[in-house]
C-alpha cells in the first residue's frame, strides 16, 4: 500500500485508463486523495421513497417512478422535453428545457430516480428541471435502498460510475490516510479516524453516522482554514507599520467640507481607523457597509491623514468605473477648503501608455500624493515613494494575492478592506478573521424608501406602461439587461435590440441612452453626463450599473431577466436608485424556473436589507460560492458551512489559536502534515505567512 495516496494517481486505477483521467481532472481528480475527498454535494435516502401521492408543493423530493410517456416539443421557444412518469400511487410530469437528447435518453418502463421540487402545472404535479439517474439491475447495493450520495459531475462521468469507483478505491486505499487533526485535538471533541470518517462521508451507514462523518470533516476543513487566518494575523501584528500622526483638526475640517452629516457609525468608523494609524504596526481592517452607507467617505479620510504625514495613499477598485467615480468625487471635495494642494492621480488600463509613463515617475518621486486605479496599480514597473495607506474596494473581487501585492509596494502600509456586499458575522469569522471589522449599518438621513416587485415576462408591456407614466413625471429609469448583443443559444432579450425597439415602440417620444462593456470608454462617460443631466430619460444598460454609479432623480429600475442575476448583483443593481429624497420603484421582470432562481427573487422582493440578503445568499449558494472562485480558501469549505455549524468553528478555532501559539512556523513533526496540507490546499496563504 503506497504511503502517500496523493502520489498515486488515479488513471492507474482499475475502471480509469488516460480517458476517464482526463474527464475526471475536470473535477479536481488527479489522485487517490483527490478522489476520496470529492465529497458529495447532497444525498438521497433511497431506503424509502416518498410516494408521487404523498409529494409536497414548492418543496424538494426525491422519488423513484417508471417512464410512462417521453415526448418534446421542439417548436416551442424553450424545446422542451416532457416525461411522464407513475409509481403505484400517481402520475407526475418532469421537463427539462434546451436539451433535445433527452428524449432518446428515457425509454418507457425505464426506472429513474428523479430529485427536484415539486409544483403544479395545469392541475398537475410538475418537476423542472430536476436531477435525475437511469437505475439499471447493476451495482443496485450502491445506489438504491440506502443514503446515497450524488457527487458534482462532468461529462462523461455518471453518478453509478464515481460511486463504483470511490468504493473501491476505498476498500483500497481508505486505511493508508493520514489524519491531519493532532491526536490530541481528536480525542479532546472525540472526532473519528480520518478513515472511518472519510467512510461514512461517501457511504454512510445511517443518518446519525452521515452526519458524524459531516462534523468530522467541517472540523478539519475550519480547523486548517482558521490556522492560516491566524497566522496571517500574527504574521502583521508581529510586522512595523508606520505611525501616523492623527490630526483632530483636520478630521473636524473634513466634516465641515462636507455637504452631508456624518452617520453615527461612519463617526465610530472614523475613530477605530484613526487609532489603528496612529499605531506602530500595520492596520488591516475591514469596513462593510451596505450600498450607499457611505463607505467611501470614511476611507477618503484615511487617505487625507496619509497626505497629512507627508505619506502616500493607493485606492484600488474593481472596475474602471468606479475607479473613475471614486477619482471624481474625490477631486470635488479636493477643490474646496484646506485640501487644495493634495495630488490625485488615476490609472487604469485604457490610461495612455504615455500618460502612464509619467504618472509612474510621478508615484516613485512623491508628486502624487492620492492614487485612483484599478488591477493596472499592480504593475510591477509601479513603485511608490512612501506608500502608507492602501484601500481596497470591493475586496470579494480580488483575490489575497492582490491585496498583498499592492502593499508590498509600501513598507507594511495601513490596509483598510471595503466591501458593499455585507458579510454574514460566522463567514467574516472564517474568511476574514485575519482583520479587524467595522461595520457602518446606517445609511444617510432623508433617503427614500425601495420598494420592489417581481412579475412574469408575459407582464412586461403593463410594467414598461408603467415606467412611461413615472418617466413623464420627471423622474429617471434604468433598464437592466444581462446581454449586451442577442445570443441564439439563449433566448433572452439584449441591450442593443431593446434599446433600438423600445425607442420605436413603448417610450416613442422619450429621450433613451444605451450603456454597456463594449463601450469605449468616452461614450459611455459622454452618455452617463448626459443621463447626469436629465438630457437622457430612460437609460438602457448592462451591468455596467452594478457600480459606481450615483444619480439621485433616477428612482425607476426594471431588471429583464431577473432571474438570471446572482442576489448580490440584484442588489447592487437596485443600489443605483433611490439615492435621493424621492421613493423608488425596482421592478424584476422574469420567468424563474429552477428553484435558487426562485428563491432569489423572493429574497430581493422581501428586504433591502444587505445583511440579510447575504445571510439569504449564503444559504442558497453555500460558503464555497458566496465569493467566486478567486477566493480559494472558500471553495476547500466542502462539507463546512459557517452558517449553519458556527459551533464547530469556534471549537476548530479555538484548537488553531492554541496550536500556533505554541507553533507558529509549523515546524514540530507532530505538524509536519498539517504544513503540507495547507501548501497543497491554500498555496495563496502559506507563502505569505511561512518562510521555508
Amino acid at each position: 500500500m503506497p504511503q502517500a495516496l496523493s502520489d498515486t494517481l488515479i488513471q492507474f486505477i482499475k475502471g480509469v485508463g488516460p480517458a476517464k483521467a482526463k474527464l475526471l481532472a475536470n473535477l479536481g481528480v488527479s489522485t487517490v486523495e483527490d478522489l476520496l475527498y470529492l465529497f458529495p454535494r447532497r444525498y438521497e435516502d433511497r431506503a424509502q421513497f416518498t410516494p408521487i401521492a404523498m409529494l409536497q408543493v414548492g418543496v424538494a423530493q426525491t422519488i423513484c417512478a417508471k417512464v410512462l410517456s417521453c415526448r418534446r416539443n421542439f417548436y416551442s421557444k424553450n424545446r422542451a422535453v416532457e416525461v411522464t412518469l407513475t409509481d403505484k400511487s400517481g402520475r407526475i410530469s418532469c421537463v427539462w428545457f434546451n436539451q433535445p437528447y433527452l428524449d432518446k435518453v428515457f425509454k418507457v418502463d425505464q426506472e429513474v430516480v428523479l430529485y427536484g421540487r415539486v409544483d403544479v402545472f395545469n392541475r398537475r404535479l410538475q418537476m423542472v428541471v430536476p436531477d435525475f439517474e437511469l437505475i439499471t439491475s447493476e451495482d443496485r447495493s450502491l445506489n438504491m435502498g440506502r443514503i446515497v450520495p450524488v457527487y458534482p459531475l462532468t461529462k462523461g462521468i455518471s453518478q453509478r460510475y464515481l460511486r463504483k469507483l470511490i468504493d473501491a478505491c476505498l476498500d483500497l486505499y481508505a486505511q493508508g490516510l493520514e489524519d491531519i487533526v493532532p491526536e490530541k485535538v481528536r480525542r479532546k471533541h472525540q472526532l473519528d479516524a480520518i478513515a472511518q470518517g472519510i467512510r461514512q462521508i461517501h457511504f454512510p451507514t445511517d443518518a446519525l453516522h452521515q452526519q458524524k462523518a459531516i462534523d468530522r470533516i467541517a472540523f478539519e476543513e475550519f480547523f486548517l482554514f482558521q490556522i492560516c487566518v491566524i497566522l496571517r494575523r500574527l504574521s502583521m501584528v508581529q510586522k512595523k507599520g508606520i505611525a501616523h500622526q492623527i490630526d483632530q483638526n483636520l478630521i473636524e475640517q473634513f466634516r465641515k467640507t462636507l455637504p452631508f452629516t456624518l452617520t453615527a457609525a461612519q463617526n465610530k468608523s472614523i475613530a477605530e481607523i484613526s487609532t489603528d494609524m496612529a499605531r506602530n504596526r500595520p492596520m488591516l481592517r475591514l469596513i462593510q457597509g451596505d450600498v450607499g452607507s457611505g463607505k467611501t467617505v470614511v476611507a477618503f479620510l484615511g487617505c487625507l491623514m496619509a497626505w497629512k504625514n507627508k505619506n502616500q495613499a493607493a485606492i484600488m477598485a474593481p472596475t474602471e468605473i468606479l475607479a473613475q467615480q471614486h477619482f471624481y468625487n474625490f477631486q470635488k471635495l479636493l477643490g474646496q477648503g484646506p485640501f487644495k494642494s493634495l495630488r490625485i492621480g488615476l490609472l487604469i488600463s485604457s490610461t495612455p501608455a504615455k500618460d502612464k509613463k509619467a504618472i509612474y515617475q510621478k508615484l516613485k518621486d512623491g508628486e502624487i500624493d492620492l492614487i485612483v486605479g484599478t488591477h493596472a496599480l499592480l504593475e510591477e514597473t509601479i513603485a511608490f515613494k512612501r506608500l502608507s495607506f492602501v484601500v481596497i474596494d470591493e475586496q470579494h473581487k480580488f483575490g489575497v494575492n492582490q491585496r498583498a501585492l499592492l502593499s508590498a509596494k509600501g513598507t507594511n502600509p495601513d490596509i483598510l478592506i471595503m466591501t458593499a456586499t455585507p458579510i454574514p458575522r460566522t463567514l467574516c469569522l472564517t474568511l476574514y478573521g485575519d482583520l479587524d471589522v467595522s461595520v457602518i449599518n446606517e445609511l444617510p438621513p432623508g433617503r427614500g424608501s425601495i420598494k420592489t416587485y417581481s412579475f412574469p415576462l408575459a407582464k412586461a408591456q403593463a410594467v414598461y406602461q408603467k415606467v412611461r407614466e413615472l418617466v413623464l413625471k420627471g423622474t429617471q429609469a434604468y433598464i437592466i439587461y444581462p446581454l449586451v448583443d442577442e445570443s441564439e443559444k439563449l433566448d433572452l432579450k439584449a441591450a442593443k435590440d431593446m434599446f433600438i425597439h423600445l425607442q420605436k415602440f413603448e417610450f416613442q417620444g422619450l429621450r433613451l441612452g444605451l450603456v454597456h462593456g463594449q463601450m469605449k470608454r468616452a461614450e459611455t462617460d459622454a452618455i452617463m453626463e448626459q443621463f447626469k443631466k436629465h438630457e437622457i430619460d430612460i437609460l438602457v444598460a448592462t451591468t455596467i450599473l452594478e457600480v459606481g454609479i450615483d444619480i439621485p432623480n433616477a428612482n425607476v429600475m426594471v431588471i429583464e431577466h431577473a432571474e438570471r442575476f446572482g442576489l448580490s448583483q440584484l442588489h447592487q443593481l437596485r443600489g443605483r436608485i433611490g439615492r435621493g429624497a424621492q421613493n423608488a420603484l425596482c421592478v424584476l421582470v422574469g420567468d424563474a424556473v429552477t428553484q435558487e432562481s426562485k428563491m432569489r427573487l423572493e429574497a430581493i422582493v422581501q428586504t433591502t436589507d444587505g445583511f440579510k440578503i447575504a445571510e439569504e445568499d449564503l444559504k442558497i449558494r453555500g460558503p464555497g460560492h458566496y465569493f467566486g472562485r478567486h477566493q480559494h480558501g472558500l471553495n476547500e469549505l466542502k462539507m463546512s458551512n459557517p452558517l449553519t455549524q458556527i459551533e464547530i468553528l469556534e471549537k476548530a478555532r479555538e484548537d488553531a489559536i492554541i496550536l500556533t501559539q505554541n507553533d507558529p512556523q509549523l515546524n514540530t513533526i507532530e505538524h509536519r502534515l498539517i504544513k503540507e496540507t495547507i501548501k497543497k490546499r491554500y498555496p495563496q496563504y502559506l507563502e505569505l505567512i511561512l518562510a521555508g
